[in-house]
């Protein structure tokens, strides 16, 4: 039962948290999960010589170091953060990308401030449509594509953080120090890391990170008509007990994590007969926007043999987790509830 995370590449830097690591509401900076397309900075950068930039369709330039940022009201959010192509590799269809299982997400207290008190001191252009964020990593391959996302100008004014702590200290050099981006209920692909420039622009910003990859398309169509990956999707995993684990007959815990985006989780129901009968979680640990909720079931197993354990989240507005994830070129959103089963033995 490891408790290290997975690796699966260098570089970039692709690794994921342990399953037994988000078992907990609060997920350590040492094991959250990291992404990335570019590489990393070799050391944080001196804060004399950092600045955020904030241009394009505004009134007035802004230039803030971190010493200003940091004098501006601050905002502490519970956010759980989920990698796009999470639980790719649990697709029945192979897709491309990294093989991620179910530790691309994970939850943490973030404090920042507003991108809204920056635009609004900045002071938005009739034609302000669209905000795009870009960092310092350094861009990786011959083509030195850099890494810029942008975010409808609706998003960056209602519930967009710039963070600079993450679970109470300042933001680690991985997850980007000294400031990151926050689409709060967003994928990380939208919460850009590294952060030195903040772009209004009257569109999208029109580059590889945002029409080629992190599109909804099947083989064969064109990525950039495609539908943009943005909030995450409703969906729950099963952290214990493990796929493969043998357990004793009698009283089992169930654990388990639940988050839908933007939306908000109202109930987990939990089979242990392969989806013939559900039965009610039992939610565990706060219950705050955009995180995820913690949830638990006490199976009492009398029978022995192989048992496959589901787990499905409805939301508050009557949703519900699907029976099969939507396959997609780059495997994108997958919440199946039969991708995400875990089958143990008992007896």
């Amino acid at each position: 039962m490891t408790q290290s995370m997975r690796i699966m590449t260098e570089s970039p830097l692709n690794a994921e948290t342990p399953t037994v690591r988000l078992r907990s509401w609060i997920t350590p900076n040492a094991v959250f999960f990291a992404r990335n397309q570019g590489k990393i900075p070799e050391a944080p950068v001196a804060l004399d010589k950092w600045t955020l930039t904030v241009d394009g369709q505004v009134r007035k330039k802004l230039s803030l170091d971190l010493d200003r940022i940091q004098r501006l009201p601050k905002t502490i959010v519970s956010n759980t953060m989920e990698c796009s192509g999470n639980s790719r590799s649990l697709l029945e269809k192979k897709a491309s990308g990294n093989p991620w299982t179910i530790g691309g997400v994970g939850n943490a207290v973030w404090g920042g401030v507003w991108l809204r008190d920056l635009l609004k001191d900045a002071g938005l252009a009739d034609r302000a449509a669209h905000v795009a964020f870009e960092g310092m990593d350094t861009p990786l391959g011959k083509a030195q594509i850099k890494f810029v996302r942008s975010i409808p100008i609706e998003k960056a004014m209602s519930s967009t953080l710039l963070a600079y702590e993450m679970n109470g200290d300042p933001l680690p050099l991985t997850h980007g120090y000294p400031l990151r981006a926050l689409a709060l209920g967003w994928t990380g692909a939208n919460c850009v890391k590294w952060l030195n420039r903040i772009t209004v622009m009257e569109k999208p910003f029109e580059g590889f990170f945002m029409d080629q990859v992190y599109r909804v398309f099947q083989k064969g169509e064109t990525p950039a008509t495609g539908e943009v990956v943005t909030a995450i999707v409703l969906k729950s995993i099963i952290t214990q007990p493990l796929t493969g684990e043998r357990l004793k007959k009698g009283a089992t815990v169930v654990l388990g994590a639940a988050y839908a985006g933007e939306g908000r989780v109202e109930k987990v129901e939990v089979s242990v007969d392969d989806g013939a009968t559900w039965q009610a979680a039992e939610f565990i640990g706060p219950d705050e926007p955009f995180a995820w909720r913690q949830w638990q079931y006490v199976w009492h197993a009398s029978q022995a043999g192989e048992h496959t354990i589901k787990a499905r989240a409805i939301d508050s507005q009557g949703r519900r987790q699907p029976d099969t994830a939507r396959w997609n070129f780059l495997g994108y959103g997958n919440n199946g509830i039969n991708e995400h089963a875990v089958r143990v033995v008992v007896g």
